[in-house]
């Protein structure tokens, strides 16, 4: 009894110790798992800085206002593999916030919808990993990083033991490092979801990258694994000494008119989620457009070299194409962070999960911007989740505005 006079209080003082650090985890988890859901999307997707730690990326002091041409009606309908859409009923069920179309460099259209507005910030998801590729190619240019045939230890030593160890720059680019990776958001023990929920809590990006292994010989199969970016951001931030948030606002936002302030959503250790952590208005993902589309070139000014950006839209290797049977991601091809369907037109475009989208047609000189909260995107079956049929409208709106115009 005495023995058990004095457990009692100790046992009670444990429990109140373990409530003290556990609950807030699991509050955190909750409140995540809230966040996440289908009919909270439109809501997360634009307020993202209210649950995690952000950095300001400051507009221009020169701001870019895109000259306004006729306004164009989007077509009535348009078809994939036989099948027809309503345009208006695709753009709900896809969860459409925002939608803008650039035609010859004026803008022909722009609409919001679900809370959006031309000043709300989207979050752009993987549409991040263009704008770090853009940086990427700065930073080269500019000396800070001497080679892609370089090996990620060169500028990483700590992850040598991981599966990065021996894989050359340019493969983490074109997403063929060979490192396994479950990319499942449905699936929720996938590693993507389990780095999620990692950065949710606020721990260290740098670290999960640590923990991931080689499943297969890098440069031979292109599987998209998000980490990489990651690994690139890492790359950047060692080799010039600066954050990410920095060199962007520096290298990009000030130079091509940016009108808005961006931010970045960030870990605990105030490490970027290079990998999809960018949340910007509209307009501005659709300078990032008309950057690319001028080959890097803006208003005279050379942002990101024209080398860097024809080698960022080309695949190069037999596994990179849009039809590889080495390819985890059939109908779309691979360049450096940006995605390059089966054309005749050189089209590409950064995409997001969700339904993020920015669309590049030089042929047309068309370039279109969707934002999304695509309730049905991890439903893999659903027509709605698939980006190659939203490829076919983008495709129908520029053709019809070149003609119109």
């Amino acid at each position: 009894m005495k023995i058990l006079k004095y457990l009692l209080p100790i046992l009670a003082i444990l429990l109140l110790i373990g409530a003290f650090i556990f609950y807030p985890k699991y509050q955190r988890g909750m409140e995540i798992d809230a966040l996440m859901q289908p009919s909270m999307y439109a809501h997360s997707f634009t307020n993202m800085e209210k649950y995690f730690p952000a950095k300001e990326v400051k507009k221009s002091a020169n701001p870019h206002v895109f000259p306004k041409n006729t306004t164009i009606n989007l077509p009535a309908n348009f078809s994939y593999e036989g099948q027809s859409f309503n345009t208006t009923a695709y753009l709900d069920s896809t969860g459409t916030q925002g939608l803008l179309v650039l035609q010859n460099d004026s803008l022909i259209f722009e609409n919001y919808y679900k809370g959006q507005t031309e000043t709300t910030r989207h979050i752009s998801w993987s549409v991040s990993k263009s704008f770090i590729s853009a940086l990427f190619g700065i930073a080269m240019e500019e000396g800070h990083i001497k080679s892609i045939e370089q090996k990620v230890e060169d500028y990483l030593p700590e992850l040598i033991g991981s599966g990065y160890e021996g894989v050359r720059i340019k493969d983490v680019l074109q997403m063929s490092t060979g490192v396994g990776f479950n990319e499942d958001y449905a699936d929720f023990n996938s590693d993507i979801n389990r780095w999620f929920r990692s950065f949710a809590f606020g721990d260290s990006q740098d670290e999960f990258a640590t923990t991931l292994v080689r499943e297969r010989e890098p440069g031979t199969f292109n599987h998209y694994v998000s980490i990489n970016t990651h690994v690139l951001g890492m790359i950047l931030v060692k080799a010039t000494g600066r954050s990410l948030t920095d060199y962007l606002q520096e290298k990009i936002w000030q130079k091509i008119g940016m009108e808005h302030n961006a931010y970045w959503v960030a870990d605990k250790e105030g490490m970027e989620m290079a990998l999809g952590g960018l949340n910007a208005t509209l307009r501005d993902y659709a300078k990032m457009g008309q950057l690319f589309l001028h080959n890097g070139n803006w208003q005279g000014e050379q942002i990101v070299p024209e080398a860097w950006v024809k080698s960022s839209i080309t695949p190069d290797a037999p596994h990179l194409m849009p039809t590889s049977a080495n390819s985890s991601d059939q109908g779309l091809g691979y360049g450096y962070q940006w995605w390059i369907p089966e054309s005749t037109e050189g089209e590409f475009m950064a995409i997001g999960v969700f339904h993020q989208m920015i669309y590049i047609n030089p042929t047309t000189q068309t370039i279109i911007v969707k934002n999304s909260a695509n309730p049905y995107y991890l439903e893999m079956t659903s027509v709605y989740s698939n980006e190659l049929v939203t490829l076919e409208l983008f495709r129908k709106i520029a053709h019809q505005s070149t003609s119109l115009l």
